[in-house]
């Protein structure tokens, strides 16, 4: 890209600065996310907390988009569609603390409590494993969950979840109902009034018939809890520009929208950080005078700061949730331990009135008498 490269400490301290607003909420909710998500099934997996749902189209820049928020590649990348499985992504602040903390950034997944990575190419590897674990080897897609927490000084307290891409031709073995099945999945987080919907749309296509702002639109009438975000700003046809969509004067979001510039694959196949691509970001709309009255709402640190903004707002309109839970985040495991205990307690009753049964011959799998 030709830019001196920065560091990346120095390139996300813009993005990480805002963070401090409702950070004492954040954590809270994501406590109660890693309650909540194994209890499948009962009413509390019911409760919806606040969190920010990302879509788009395969290859609409959504990975380029979330790994420029983290400031780390650490997502799977490839032809086709990669995300298969909804990643939950919690991004903790960890202040920076001289004593006893390195600052290191680490990442640890739901399905390996305890296990820090903080290596963030064995994350990528770890986050395919466990996706051909769940979803096979072939380009399925599953429902089921994959949790990771990221901790680092660099990043906003916030919760992201990034969706499968939409597709609308299944390749290869895909199942024929791949669309359904995805856009199913999709509708599923975009419609909870509790999330907030980041509808990301490549710029290099007819926005005015994105498939992310479609389906935003179906969940999201008013568009009262839509950001969207354009993407691929420094590849439109000659003599175009973005600004009407950004202006909102095409599709009207509440809150708005923001351009970005991602890195391309010929970036990524060459290693180039993500430190530079945000310095090359800032040149091109530097240099492009179309842009140069639309600061507010072009670059990857003013979506972070729009996405902390809102967020912390959005999460207002849900304290009763908030407070009325977070005990839980202090009782649930003697709530769990107790919960067993009375499974346990449950299962030798079972056992003390059929055993005298059994031993009579009398218990057969097919005729359960107890």
């Amino acid at each position: 890209m030709g830019l001196q490269e920065m560091s990346n400490d120095d390139a996300h301290h813009s993005l990480s600065k805002p963070s401090t607003i409702g950070s004492s909420v954040i954590p809270i909710i994501n406590k109660l996310q890693d309650i909540f998500a194994p209890l499948g099934g009962t009413e509390l997996s019911q409760i919806r907390l606040p969190q920010v749902a990302v879509i788009g189209s395969q290859s609409s820049g959504k990975s380029s988009v979330l790994e420029a928020l983290v400031g780390r590649d650490f997502l799977p990348r490839g032809c086709g569609i990669c995300t298969r499985r909804p990643l939950v992504l919690q991004l903790e602040n960890r202040p920076v603390q001289s004593d006893s903390d390195d600052n290191r950034e680490w990442g640890e997944f739901g399905h390996l409590p305890g296990k820090r990575f903080y290596d963030f190419s064995k994350i990528r590897r770890e986050i395919q494993a466990d996706t051909e674990k769940q979803a096979g080897f072939s380009k399925g897609v599953s429902d089921k969950q994959i949790r990771l927490k990221i901790s680092s000084p660099n990043v906003l307290n916030i919760t992201l979840v990034d969706l499968p891409g939409i597709t609308k031709v299944p390749v290869g073995d895909q199942p024929s109902d791949i669309e359904t099945r995805i856009r199913k999945m999709i509708m599923s987080y975009i419609k909870q009034e509790t999330s907030i919907i980041l509808a990301v749309s490549p710029a290099n296509s007819d926005l005015a018939t994105s498939d992310a702002l479609q389906m935003a639109k179906e969940a999201d009438p008013n568009g009262s809890r839509t950001i969207g975000v354009i993407t691929k700003l420094d590849i439109m046809d000659k003599g175009t520009d973005a600004r009407h969509f950004l202006l909102g004067k095409v599709i009207p979001l509440r809150l708005g929208y923001v351009g970005v510039v991602n890195r391309s694959q010929e970036d990524i196949n060459k290693n180039r950080s993500i430190a530079e691509a945000l310095a090359y970001e800032e040149q091109f709309f530097h240099d492009y005078p179309i842009y140069r009255g639309l600061s507010d709402r072009c670059g990857i640190p003013q979506l972070a700061k729009k996405l902390n903004e809102e967020f912390t707002a959005f999460m207002s309109q849900f304290k009763a949730i908030v407070f009325c839970t977070s005990p839980l985040c202090e009782m649930h495991t003697w709530g769990l331990l107790w919960l067993g205990i009375q499974r346990l307690v449950g299962a030798a009753r079972k056992v003390w009135r059929i055993a005298p049964l059994c031993l009579s011959g009398a218990y057969k799998r097919g005729n359960r008498r107890a």
